[in-house]
């Protein structure tokens, strides 16, 4: 995806402001805290808890 390491490292998750990182199939950003992945709509990330999808387990 069109996300930049720059962009990785200052975003956080919304919801416990945990470290996130890029899902392997590039559709979401993950956090392995709290177990959510934020979707990447036409290259932009939405940070929004309501909008996040529940993932099991990590996704590295």
């Amino acid at each position: 995806m069109g996300i930049s390491e720059e962009l990785l490292d200052i975003l956080a998750c919304p919801k416990c402001k945990g470290e996130i990182h890029l899902h392997q199939g590039g559709e979401g950003l993950v956090c392995n805290s709290c177990l959510l992945m934020y979707p990447i709509r036409e290259e932009i990330p939405v940070m929004l808890i309501d909008e996040a999808i529940k993932v099991e387990g990590s996704s590295e």
